[in-house]
């Protein structure tokens, strides 16, 4: 994940808020913090489908199977 930059951002900011007496503010940032990890993890699965590498891989495996039996 090359984006991964952003998870630790909002953690040091979920710990500034917890530091600082802002609870609800901390707690809405590590709600942030999963959203992002999820959406993140979403576009990387994208980005490795439109790519092939999904597909390929499968691919791949049968190939090597169908070359053993012959």
């Amino acid at each position: 994940m090359t984006n991964e930059w952003i998870l630790d951002v909002l953690t040091d900011l979920k710990n500034f808020a917890r530091a600082n007496g802002l609870p609800s503010l901390a707690e809405q940032l590590a709600d942030t913090a999963d959203l992002a990890a999820v959406e993140l993890a979403s576009v990387e699965m994208k980005a490795s489908t439109a790519n092939g590498d999904e597909l390929s891989a499968g691919r791949n495996i049968g190939e090597a199977g169908e070359g053993r039996r012959a």
